[in-house]
């Protein structure tokens, strides 16, 4: 039999990396005669470059940029050199998983760091980025990236504003652009198709999880507009709210007006990439599996769009999560995870050995059968 091991993240506790290896090395230690796929997937979120560039083999260049409160740390990218192409995730320096709970806060986090980084791919002559946006830490509509390459923001003295002071966004009165135009384009990949204004937007959606509290968040819109009404005094475009435009804090929104910006759902672009259709089409059996699975997976996750390809070619699928919303949408099989302790030190251990336990359950199920 073979077996496809194609794992989304368990977030919060063990990366789609971690999680494939686990299942991969359990159910080879229930059958050592198993042939196993081993591909981890993501659909845009947290990490998605990082897996991208190991699964094609990318070269890996590392380099310290500022994390998303100012910050030195250690990030870095993949070189994809053929295609003058450069991969790397907002998260790797600008994201939540960098900040502890009470560091939060959007009136200082930004993307600058992540700037930093795509500033020395275009100083090895990398033209090309792509972009994972999940897990950002900001909602700074890319001031901070722009920043990076060379843009200058003004407060209403014509004075250059530092990039982590306090209420940069509400400060700016002016953009200087720089003198030498930048060749460089972006593919930006999302796990959520949201617009960024509007009632299911960046703000009402993500704000609180970003540390913009609910009493905040109508004055944060209005500077927000106010800051795209200075961008298109300043280039003259006038770049309609679109699907995408809500992820890590309008990032592609904010580039778009100054760099052509080409918007990816995660989880179809890396799918193409790893060619994941013809090892689905060549496996027996798929495993996939995610923290939780649940209404909010249909909108482009990755465990859902796999499910549907698994559907096309007619394959039994298994899906690993807490609850039983997948039998809904129709995985053949559920491995019930039990919910997590997040306030116990060891957690990370539990859901770790907590997903050897279903596996387990689920080989005795397939043996069966």
């Amino acid at each position: 039999m073979k077996i496809l091991v194609a794992p989304n993240a368990f977030k919060g506790s063990i990366d789609a990396d971690d999680a494939a290896s686990i299942i991969g090395s359990t159910l080879l230690s229930c059958n050592q005669e198993l042939e196993l796929d081993i591909c981890p997937i993501a659909d845009g979120g947290d990490g998605t470059c990082f897996l991208l560039g190991k699964a094609l083999g990318l070269k890996r260049v590392e380099k310290y940029a500022l994390d998303a409160l100012g910050r030195p740390c250690l990030g870095y990218y993949f070189l994809k050199e053929e295609e003058q192409t450069a991969y790397l995730d907002i998260s790797t320096v600008s994201g939540l998983k960098n900040l502890k709970f009470y560091e939060i806060n959007p009136q200082i986090a930004n993307s600058y760091g992540t700037g930093e980084l795509i500033q020395d791919a275009i100083s090895l002559g990398f033209k090309h980025v792509v972009l994972g946006l999940g897990g950002s830490a900001s909602i700074d509509l890319g001031i901070g990236i722009l920043r990076a390459l060379g843009y200058l923001f003004l407060d209403d003295k014509g004075r250059e504003l530092s990039m982590f002071s306090e209420n940069l966004l509400q400060n700016i009165s002016h953009i200087q652009i720089p003198i030498k135009k930048i060749d460089l384009r972006f593919t930006v990949l999302c796990d959520v198709d949201n617009t960024f204004f509007g009632s299911k937007g960046a703000i009402p959606l993500f704000g609180s999880q970003k540390g913009l509290d609910q009493a905040s968040q109508s004055d944060f819109i209005k500077d927000c507009a106010r800051f795209f009404e200075l961008l298109f005094k300043k280039t003259k475009k006038e770049i309609a709210d679109q699907a995408g435009f809500g992820a890590a804090g309008g990032i592609a929104y904010g580039l778009s007006h100054f760099f052509p910006v080409d918007i990816k759902m995660g989880s179809k672009y890396f799918f193409e990439q790893v060619n994941l259709e013809n090892r689905i089409r060549k496996a027996d059996l798929i495993i996939t599996g995610e923290g939780r699975y649940d209404h909010q997976s249909a909108r482009g996750k990755g465990t859902y769009e796999l499910l549907q390809l698994a559907k096309k070619h007619q394959k039994k699928t298994i899906l690993i999560t807490s609850g039983n919303e997948g039998l809904q949408d129709g995985f053949d099989q559920v491995g019930s995870l039990p919910d997590l302790d997040f306030e116990n030190k060891n957690f990370k251990a539990i859901a770790e050995e907590n997903l050897r336990q279903v596996l387990i359950d689920i080989y005795k199920s397939i043996k069966a059968s």
